[in-house]
């Protein structure tokens, strides 16, 4: 990419977007369209970091991109998971790589996100992770606000009211714009692009929270396979559909390998009933 200059830096929903320039200078690609203006859509996945690093810092070990700047620095992609995702695209490719997101919650209208949740009959965890529905929302994001709202993972979006759908919204982009002001979740090895790690884990209420006592009702916080993540939730501030199924609380000394083979083998079920359209 010589010739090209960063423009802008934009978030789209779970992605970043950094917007190209035109190709200038003695360096300009003119063949394929390659001139024109473009952009790197990039997706950290769950280990992903990119940042600017000195050109002469040695590259660690999972650096998968490395590009050079015009003032001796490198911006490097650093993946020990390899979740994470950069893709160049033209305008119009980007155009069409978009086209299958939601709408953003921090944006979202109240009229909007009501259409798009009380209009669904799945389950109210599965349409907040549902990146068609909603964009940039993810597991512990989801957790808080349900908790928050007192709505539980597993009802259906076709089941709140417009009441609940409102509160759950509001709720939703509260929590997210503190989040975004304490650079994000910190569970495991999460860094920003300074390098510093994320402080909003310290105002969890939910996630991670297994057998710790609710902020509100002082009840074990419970956890239950919803759309397939784990998912943390009050069983008395948020009532149960009828149904829903907890994972039985882990004993003492338990160890995480046992505890994810435990995910595999219970997940959240619904009773059979003879309207069996109306769980899907």
């Amino acid at each position: 990419m010589p010739g090209r200059q960063i423009e802008a830096v934009e978030r789209y929903g779970k992605f970043m977007l950094l917007r190209l320039s035109a190709a200038q200078g003695e360096n300009r690609v003119v063949g394929n369209g390659e001139a024109a203006p473009a952009s790197l859509l990039v997706h950290l996945g769950m280990t992903g970091q990119i940042a600017p690093i000195p050109a002469a810092q040695p590259r660690e070990k999972h650096t998968h991109v490395c590009m050079l700047l015009d003032d001796g620095r490198e911006l490097r992609y650093v993946d020990a998971r390899r979740f994470g995702r950069i893709a160049y695209l033209t305008k119009a490719l980007l155009a069409e790589e978009l086209t299958g997101f939601g709408a953003d919650p921090l944006e979202v209208s109240k009229e909007e996100f009501a259409e798009r949740i009380c209009g669904r009959r799945a389950r109210i965890k599965a349409l907040l992770l549902d990146q068609s529905v909603l964009r940039g929302v993810g597991n512990i994001y989801a957790d808080e606000s349900l908790w928050r709202a007192k709505i539980h993972p597993a009802r259906l979006g076709a089941r709140l009211s417009r009441k609940e759908a409102e509160t759950l919204r509001r709720v939703l982009q509260d929590i997210l714009r503190k989040a975004i002001v304490l650079r994000g979740s910190s569970i495991s090895d999460f860094l920003d692009a300074e390098g510093e790690p994320g402080e909003y884990q310290r105002h969890h209420r939910a996630y991670g929270r297994e057998e710790k006592n609710c902020y509100r009702c002082k009840t074990p916080i419970r956890r239950a396979i919803v759309a397939g993540r784990s998912s943390y939730f009050c069983p008395k501030c948020q009532p149960s559909p009828r149904g829903s199924a907890m994972l039985p609380l882990l004993r003492h000394g338990k160890n995480r390998k046992e505890k994810d083979n435990a995910e595999t083998r219970r997940t959240l079920r619904p009773r059979r009933s003879k309207r069996r359209s109306a769980e899907k």
